[in-house]
């Protein structure tokens, strides 16, 4: 076994360290503290920031050692654990966005993953997702000297609320007072109404409303909207999009902008654009999506070869940069998908009529044109503006039908090719790294009055694969096309990158996927993609499979957009970005923008300012999967809201030590069944074994176990389903 480097800290206290004050070490600190206050919210290895300021090999390891240790004992630079160490410059105040949980604690959020934990008592009246300042509390120091156990800090103010508007049911006190009782779970207290705040509300009403103040034991709001009545589908799906940010209706003034954009495409205009009206292009989508934003053109060239073109909708030509729709298009970032609406990001004259690529229409669009072999290699591409016109619209079932010889069409040729043309792309992709999680997604069938009849389990199909695979090729190729443009250096740019996981989170997964006899290696050295992937093809199939994904995605950095490119680990890609839906998502957008421009020689982009924007539009986008999420959970408890007293079969997906959540395995509906329903045993949590020992009999329940369940009870307004246990199947 390798012994572990001891972190640099100073070997005794701070007060009594000495400095080593000759002039070489004076200049040193000076280069340290140069290097580290460029990059404040970076933290660095001690090897590392020798290895940065380039002064390996004049200076030793033991010089470097005892310089960062004395600026560390003076505060100039803070440990951070695992050898980490970032400046803090004499102060331990730190300013960051906060993250609540539903336990009520808090943690700062730092760049490097290692963040300060904030407990409840010392959140001073943060929200989740406000900006803040915190004081970092000193840790005590073991008698190596390195510090114990992880950070804390807590609230000193609040900079910047997240947001100021919440949602919620207002509820009576006594005679006279109103409450608000918050959806948000991260919120474990109520909101004050006076009464002439009211606004006509009424208890049991949902509604949205402002906070004023907060000088108070609870802070004090006014109604700005009366939503409904809690419970009723219109009040809690408007509810969701209000909670998370996401308003149904633009602002008159956007819908006004649109409904001035000219319909007409000047003759002009097609002049200067590549023409595919005459070349075979069709667009493959969910059957009932309105939005079209892209589509595929075919035609075999004279060589033998095959010309692919992806056209996506030219959604800049329409969208002018600091319009009135642009400024809200950017604040939205994404369009939202609840189970029974879309909040779209653009008004519906851009994403419904003029920038969706419906057939019979001449269409303005972004193209990516590749010629390929029979073998899916590119011989070479083209990437400009072009006209088309699509011949016919497929949904996803019926261009199965087509491939599979279940249904005739003169498309089938282009499809079959254009399918086989995919599946090697695909392997060839595979074959590099890339590494295929298998969607589990749900459908709901919903009535005349939007409640949920029936759970189906969406399957990829095909052609579902054939369209993500032309869309991966057009991202990665546009990502590498702007690269190369001007690659010393590159001129800035949106990518969309996913850093190489944690090697902790691995070893976690690791452990954990062995409790189902499950062997898999990330050593140091071994390429985690191949063993992450061999370990999918092992669990395809079993009961365990859903459980153990999840806990592999979860594993897995966050994917996101920044100007600063690192590749794209879950794809296997050097480059990677998202070009083929403007219409839905704001960094497409901008990825046309900078096609026109770099096209043009403009040149003026300011990285910075970019680099604001796509931080916006991740958080936006994982926002909207909150909203989405919260939307399906809603349905699901809606569906089992008439089934109390049934019992399933289900997976144990999440272990406690208050009990155990379960996914049901005919609709994928997950509740959560405490350890004290479990009737034969008294249960003890077993962290390292992700598991409940019961202690008299030795049962174990674990995740990927199959028990059964009993709906004891649902509750529509925290979303939530009750279950008590009843068996473990063998």
């Amino acid at each position: 076994m390798k012994k572990k480097k001891k972190a640099i800290s100073a070997k005794s206290k701070p007060s009594q360290q000495k400095s080593p004050r000759n002039l070489n070490a004076q200049l040193l600190e000076r280069q340290i503290l140069t290097f580290l206050k460029a990059h404040p919210e970076q933290s660095f290895t001690s090897k590392q920031i020798g290895a940065l300021i380039g002064i390996m090999p004049i200076v030793s390891n033991q010089e470097l050692r005892a310089t960062l240790a004395y600026l560390e004992s003076v505060g100039q630079i803070t440990h951070l654990g695992k050898g980490k160490l970032q400046y803090t410059g004499n102060s331990s105040q730190i300013t960051g966005k906060i993250q609540v949980t539903r336990s009520g604690a808090g943690f700062l959020l730092m760049e490097d993953g290692q963040d300060i934990f904030i407990p409840n008592q010392s959140l001073n009246r943060a929200f989740n997702g406000d900006t803040v300042r915190i004081q970092v509390l000193q840790r005590r120091r073991r008698k190596d000297g390195q510090p114990e156990g992880r950070r804390e800090g807590e609230v000193l103010e609040v900079v910047e609320r997240l947001r100021t508007e919440f949602v919620g049911v207002v509820e009576q006190g006594r005679p006279g007072q109103y409450f608000l009782i918050p959806d948000d779970s991260t919120i474990r207290f109520d909101f004050f109404i006076a009464k002439d705040k009211l606004n006509d509300a009424r208890p049991g009403q949902k509604v949205c409303v402002k906070l004023l103040s907060w000088e108070r034991r609870a802070p004090e709001v006014e109604v700005i909207r009366v939503l409904g009545d809690a419970g009723e589908n219109e009040t809690e799906m408007h509810a969701i999009l209000l909670q998370y940010g996401f308003d149904p209706h633009f602002p008159p003034h956007v819908e006004e902008e649109a409904a001035q954009i000219p319909e007409k495409i000047t003759d002009a205009e097609i002049a200067r654009r590549r023409d595919f009206r005459q070349i075979t292009t069709l667009t493959i989508d969910p059957y009932d999506a309105k939005d079209f934003d892209d589509a595929l053109s075919f035609r075999v060239l004279e060589n033998g070869n095959y010309e692919v073109g992806v056209h996506i909708a030219d959604v800049s030509h329409y969208l002018q940069a600091g319009s009135a729709i642009d400024k809200e298009g950017f604040h939205r970032a994404t369009s939202v998908y609840l189970v029974d609406r879309t909040v779209p990001m653009l008004p519906e004259k851009l994403s419904n009529f003029l920038c969706s690529l419906r057939p019979n229409e001449d269409k303005l669009t972004y193209s990516a044109v590749f010629e390929m072999n029979a073998e899916a290699q590119v011989i070479n591409y083209w990437i400009g503006q072009t006209v088309i016109h699509s011949d016919y619209r497929f949904n996803y079932e019926e261009a199965q039908e087509v491939i599979d010889g279940k249904l005739e069409s003169p498309y089938y040729q282009e499809l079959t090719i254009l399918n086989s043309l995919a599946k090697k792309l695909r392997a060839a992709r595979m074959t590099k790294g890339s590494i295929e999680f298998e969607s589990n997604e749900v459908k709901f069938v919903l009535d005349e009055n939007d409640k949920p009849v029936r759970v189906i389990r969406k399957k990829l199909q095909d052609t579902n694969r054939l369209i993500e695979d032309f869309m991966l090729l057009a991202n990665r190729t546009v990502a590498a096309h702007i690269f190369k443009l001007f690659d010393n250096p590159p001129l800035p740019s949106v990518y969309r990158v996913h850093d190489l996981p944690d090697p902790e989170k691995l070893g976690n997964l690791q452990k954990f996927v062995s409790a189902f006899g499950y062997t898999v290696d990330f050593e140091a050295g071994n390429d985690p993609s191949t063993h992450l992937n061999e370990l999918l093809r092992k669990v395809h199939g079993t009961p365990e499979q859903n459980v153990i994904e999840s806990i592999a995605i979860r594993s897995m950095a966050k994917a996101l957009y920044t100007t600063k490119n690192i590749g794209h680990f879950g794809l296997g890609f050097p480059f990677y970005t998202h070009f083929t839906s403007p219409i839905r998502r704001y960094p497409d957008l901008m990825v046309q923008r900078l096609l026109t421009q770099y096209g043009n020689k403009t040149y003026g982009v300011n990285q910075t300012d970019m680099e604001a924007q796509l931080r916006h539009c991740s958080d936006r986008e994982r926002t909207a999967a909150e909203a989405e999420r919260a939307s399906i959970k809603y349905k699901q408890v809606e569906f089992l809201e008439d089934k109390i007293g049934q019992q399933f079969t289900g997976i144990i997906s999440g272990v406690i030590e208050s009990g155990i959540f379960v996914e049901l395995e005919e609709n994928l509906c997950e509740g959560f069944a405490p350890a004290h329903s479990i009737e034969d045993d008294y249960y003890v949590y077993d962290e390292s074994g992700y598991c409940l020992v019961g202690r008299t009999h030795g049962r174990i329940l674990r995740l990927g176990d199959s028990i059964k369940v009993e709906i004891a009870g649902t509750d529509l307004r925290r979303r939530t389903i009750d279950m008590k246990f009843i068996s473990k199947n063998s």
